[in-house]
């Protein structure tokens, strides 16, 4: 199974409306659009051709050439501005898979690389273990629980915060 984080580019367009109108948002921030455009692709297109390594990193995830999810890292701002925030999303059919590793600890080898930042973000809501896990195996710390730190639809949600320092940060962990 070969695994790739690439910058995203109009070529992954179809791709990538395929993947956000399928992907499950159980968990997920409403901030991704819903149903998935033409515009909403070209948009995030855009807003990566001309932010990234500035203040993120995003990519696409293909897996065997198939695009099945994206990833990134996203600086924060204000008194935040040295940490940055990771966000995934996944196709179901590929998870459990350790794709979601692989692409987490990749993209927060790059945001080290690329960014200002001292360390990285990763919160989930309380039930989707799997992402814990996924943070978990890259080398995020478990910080603490935002109780009801989070409303998603007509569901309350505790939020689980986890940090990653870049000093204490092996790529290859």
């Amino acid at each position: 199974m070969k695994i790739e984080l690439k910058i995203p580019t109009m070529a992954d367009k179809e791709g990538l409306k395929a993947v956000c109108n399928a992907v499950d948002r159980k968990y997920l921030s409403d901030r991704l659009p819903y149903p998935y455009t033409d515009e909403s692709a070209e948009w995030w297109i855009n807003m990566v051709a001309e932010n990234d390594g500035k203040n993120g990193v995003w990519r696409v995830i293909y897996v065997d050439g198939k695009l099945v999810g994206n990833i990134s890292v996203e600086q924060r701002q204000d008194v935040y501005y040295k940490d940055g925030e990771i966000g995934y999303l996944l196709l179901t059919d590929y998870w459990s898979k350790g794709i979601m590793t692989e692409a987490a600890r990749e993209i927060c080898k790059i945001a080290f690389e690329k960014l200002n930042i001292i360390r990285i973000t990763g919160v989930y809501y309380a039930p989707n273990v799997a992402s814990g896990r996924v943070l978990e195996k890259v080398g995020f710390e478990y910080e603490g629980t935002r109780k009801n730190g989070v409303a998603k639809g007509d569901k309350i949600y505790d939020l689980c915060m986890t940090g990653l320092l870049k000093e204490k940060f092996n790529g290859n962990h």
